[in-house]
């Protein structure tokens, strides 16, 4: 068999991902424990050989061409997938190691995700976490992240999509505000309250709220004087200050209605609910990193 790399091209190869991964040839060097003009070297020699220029330098900065960024993200891949070969083989198990990128939104980072990363980082110990919390959708052929949780399904076919709850949607309200405006007994009430109001970060759109009447799912257009972007949590701060209604998830707000801090309304119109999911690109091979975090936490 025709060798394609010796050892020099296969190192460049860990040295040319390290620099993408870590931002400069300087940190690449001090994470690998080399100099940053051996670093630097050894991506020229990666673009001689691929006749391709791979990063865009300039005094203050450098960033990933489009050649580049293709390359890594095979390059990535490929080396993963030897690390794995080579942990199976020597006997250590399914023990995941690297490093998981994960992208998650605010609410679902702060109050599920999050809480749960040390456990999974104690029962696999050589893993490191990079968390985004980030309500912006991504795109896996250009972000560098392993998994993304968000709360609809993208309509990709590249994408494998496991859906993690379906988490119940209620209106609360500070007792604050409730003693200056009768709680609303009917949804025609709403016209006549503060309803907090949050828009999409993709399209600046304002989120309906989504009610159970008469046994259908109908959806609501409310409007305020408050109105939030990127930060879903911004909305609940607002509510528990006395500034109006806001429908929120219920997993966000079981403490503060346990401690009276919040109140439920309109309970004769709750039932609705939004799924969350967990996403990362389909292939053939599945990284042993994302099966084992999909396992950790479909079954959390």
């Amino acid at each position: 068999m025709q060798r394609y790399f010796d050892d020099i091209q296969m190192g460049s190869i860990e040295l040319f991902c390290l620099t993408v991964e870590t931002g400069s040839f300087t940190a690449a060097a001090n994470a690998a424990g080399v100099t940053p003009a051996a670093v630097s070297r050894s991506v020229a020699r990666l673009e001689k050989r691929l006749q391709a220029r791979l990063f865009i330098r300039t005094t203050r900065s450098m960033r990933t061409t489009d050649a580049g960024q293709s390359y890594y993200l095979d390059c990535r891949k490929a080396l993963s997938q030897l690390v794995e070969a080579e942990t199976k083989i020597s006997g250590e198990g399914q023990a995941p190691v690297g490093v998981l990128s994960i992208s998650a939104p605010t609410l679902y980072a702060h109050y599920r995700l999050l809480p749960r990363l040390t456990e999974f980082c104690a029962r696999y110990p050589d893993m490191k976490i990079n968390v985004q919390v980030s309500n912006q959708n991504i795109d896996f052929s250009e972000d560098k992240f392993d998994v993304a949780i968000r709360g609809n399904e993208l309509n990709d076919s590249g994408l494998v999509a496991r859906r993690l709850e379906d988490a119940e949607l209620i209106v609360v309200a500070a007792p604050s505000y409730l003693q200056q405006h009768p709680a609303p007994a009917v949804l025609a009430d709403l016209a006549h309250h503060e309803c907090i109001q949050y828009a999409l970060p993709s399209s600046g759109r304002k989120i309906p709220w989504s009610f159970i009447e008469q046994g259908k799912e109908i959806k609501l257009e409310t409007s305020g004087r408050f109105l939030c972007q990127e930060d879903f949590l911004a909305t609940l701060t607002l509510a528990k200050s006395g500034a109006g209604l806001m429908q929120v998830y219920r997993f966000t707000v079981e403490q503060e209605l346990q401690r009276g801090e919040l109140v439920e309304v309109l309970r004769n119109y709750a039932g609705t609910s939004r799924p969350f999911i967990l996403l990362y690109p389909y292939s053939r091979y599945v990284p042993l990193k994302i099966r084992k975090f999909v396992d950790f936490l479909t079954e959390k």
